[in-house]
């Protein structure tokens, strides 16, 4: 009688949990059939083609790791990788400084202040065409808006987005507009941040830029740290700013590597080429987000840790 007992527990038991389970990969089905069909599956595909020529309009022709060696001695590679590059070691500070300034003035609770946090954060939900335009209008060298103000003050404006040397800086200066991203994560920060700290300091005599730097950046490294990652991602993956406003010019001068990949990809059609391009851009970012994660250990402090002051 025990043993029958048992035996239909046990029974019982593992039909609830298939139930549970059938449940459980029903409900999750939506997301992993669209994650196996419009994830996982491109990325297959798309390390397959990366070792083919195709044209998209024939079959792929199997060439190996010909599209890789191509890299190497493809100036246009380079090019688009030093402009990369240097896009994303101006922007990135400029980000981080000018969302954390944005923060700290918009952290007191003061009469109107929440208006100002959405007006500084409403340039990130527009449309990135949109803004791009308003700047192209701006950035114009004749009837642009910040040549005109310059010229009240004597100073000849350059002319910006026609310039190669100044087309670049241009699409920095047009970056600005996006800072509420970084001001909003950087005020969740700062808002987490106990009063009672500030209090404690202010009776041992700390000053204000003794208490931002001893306690406001140490305990805001894991929210710096944060958006020190998603700032080096997004401007290795710049495209519309440089696709909509330059195209890639003057003189190459704002070839991002992702417009290179889409140039390769659907101007060229060397879909195998572009491929490749994708898969090292994909390594770049990885070694640079794995770089970041590593480093943090070294001066990320988190709250009830101890910091040296």
């Amino acid at each position: 009688m025990i043993r029958t007992s048992t035996s239909t527990k046990k029974l019982a038991s593992r039909r609830f949990s298939r139930r549970n389970a059938i449940a459980f990969y029903l409900t999750i089905s939506p997301w992993l059939i669209g994650f196996l069909a419009f994830t996982l599956l491109p990325i297959l595909i798309s390390l397959y083609a990366s070792l083919t020529r195709w044209d998209l309009l024939s079959s792929p022709e199997w060439r190996g790791v010909a599209n890789y060696e191509r890299m190497i001695v493809d100036p246009l590679f380079w090019q688009s990788l030093k402009v990369t590059g240097l896009y994303t070691l101006a922007y990135v500070p400029l980000d981080l400084a000018g969302g954390l300034a944005l923060a700290l003035l918009v952290r007191p609770e003061l009469p109107g202040v929440k208006a100002f946090r959405t007006i500084y954060y409403l340039p990130v939900v527009f449309s990135g065409v949109a803004f791009v335009v308003v700047w192209m209008w701006m950035l114009h060298p004749e009837a642009g808006l910040i040549n005109q103000a310059l010229g009240l003050i004597g100073v000849d404006g350059p002319r910006w987005l026609l310039d190669p040397d100044w087309a670049l800086p241009a699409l920095v200066v047009m970056s600005f507009w996006g800072w509420g991203r970084s001001m909003v994560i950087f005020l969740s920060g700062l808002i987490a941040i106990p009063d009672e700290v500030y209090e404690a300091s202010a009776i041992d005599g700390a000053s204000k830029w003794s208490q931002f730097r001893h306690i406001t950046l140490p305990l805001l490294t894991p929210i710096l740290f944060f958006n020190l990652v998603l700032s080096v991602i997004s401007t290795f993956q710049t495209f519309t700013n440089a696709f909509v406003a330059t195209n890639g010019g003057p003189l190459n001068a704002t070839l991002f590597l992702v417009l290179y990949i889409y140039r390769q990809a659907f101007e060229f059609r060397n879909m195998g080429y572009a491929s490749a391009l994708a898969w090292v851009l994909f390594i770049i970012i990885l070694v640079v987000t794995v770089f970041l994660v590593r480093s943090q250990r070294f001066w990320v402090f988190y709250l009830g840790e101890d910091i040296d002051a």
